[in-house]
């Protein structure tokens, strides 16, 4: 899942919201932005030195540390991608299905969080900040990452988090681009340094069980810049903002209206066969352009966010597909988000989108 950003740091969490970090071919980068790190520092060498402390050396400089090329490995197949993509996103839905303890999202300031860990200690460093006794977990078992990683980076809400860990030198918030494609450059930032200038912001929504998930409430989609005829109450019980998640999931009485308006803008197109999870797709054969209607999601407050062209098409279908019913928890994916600069000011309660951002 190389192509959902090309941000590399060696982290582990334990269950939280994940920023999936693969390393590139090429070694220069943008791979962070603080306040002390310029934000196109680039990676000039391919080994960073390890950290040390008195309990643990964190080995950054092996083969596919920081700015290290990782060994070349065939990509899964698309369906495969998206069986992986099914497994991801069930176990985000059970954390707010009706029967679970979570109880949905909900307008929340800030979370009563558990401190109890299992980790280890260790001093992190970004640029010349420096963070004493970070805890982060270690990883037993890695599967599905194509050896492009290390191990996961957490971005929830959960104390166990880097946001969390970071709270006091860079406040509770954090933003990040996915690129469009694996060749592309994205980022991820520390930080609010601009607050909310230039963004389409909206409420941001917690759960008190399950900490660690973001939420936000849709309240209609636009498709060609008509906003499709589906009732906000439609989308009462929110989404997850998940970038570990590759396609969005909507309510079904959602989900039915955007692709019927869809496949209404590309009636020049032949139809495709379904393709795992996506079941609006077309045959692009022999074209070199390829003209798709927009599609805009509109959030609580009147926040307007353009999706590019590479965060509605995947594989040649309609990158959406329905939840169970209309009162399961939607997911916002990562492909959803690509070129977006997505900000997460979770000291505010608000999240905010700033378009073309990558």
């Amino acid at each position: 899942m190389a192509f959902v950003s090309q941000l590399l740091l060696v982290l582990s969490c334990i269950i939280c919201h994940v920023l999936i970090a693969g390393a590139a071919s090429e070694q220069s980068y943008k791979i962070l932005s603080t306040s002390s790190l310029k934000p196109q520092a680039v990676c000039s060498d391919p080994k960073v030195n390890p950290s040390s402390s008195s309990g643990t050396t964190v080995p950054l400089n092996h083969r596919h540390g920081p700015c290290s090329p990782a060994p070349s490995k065939k990509e899964p197949a698309f369906e495969e991608l998206l069986r992986r993509d099914q497994l991801r996103a069930g176990y985000v839905q059970r954390k707010f299905s009706k029967n679970h303890r979570g109880g949905g999202l909900q307008q929340s300031e800030e979370l009563k969080v558990p401190t109890e860990l299992g980790s280890s200690l260790d001093t992190l460093e970004l640029g010349s900040d420096t963070v004493k006794d970070f805890q982060f977990g270690c990883s037993r078992v890695e599967e599905g990452f194509g050896d492009k990683t290390d191990g996961l980076m957490g971005l929830g809400g959960d104390a166990q988090s880097l946001i969390s860990q970071t709270a006091a030198k860079y406040g509770r918030a954090f933003s990040y681009c996915l690129p469009p494609s694996p060749g592309s450059k994205g980022f991820l930032t520390l930080g609010a340094q601009t607050g909310t200038t230039g963004f389409a912001t909206t409420g941001m929504l917690r759960s008190e069980q399950a900490p660690t998930f973001y939420g936000v409430l849709l309240q209609g989609i636009k498709v060609g810049g008509e906003q499709l005829s589906v009732a906000p109450s439609v989308f009462s019980a929110g989404s997850v903002m998940d970038s570990g998640t590759i396609i969005t999931r909507l309510p079904p009485t959602a989900y039915t209206a955007l692709k019927t308006a869809f496949k209404d803008g590309m009636k020049q197109y032949p139809p495709a066969p379904s393709r795992s999870i996506l079941d609006t797709c077309f045959d692009f054969s022999g074209q070199d352009n390829v003209s798709i209607p927009t599609v805009a999601l509109v959030f609580d407050g009147g926040a307007v966010v353009d999706l590019d062209a590479n965060g509605i098409i995947f594989g040649s279908c309609l990158a959406f597909t329905g939840t169970d019913d209309d009162e399961s928890t939607g997911i916002i994916g990562n492909v959803q988000q690509r070129t977006l600069e997505v900000l997460y000011d979770v000291g505010q309660s608000v999240f905010g989108f700033k378009p073309s951002a990558c």
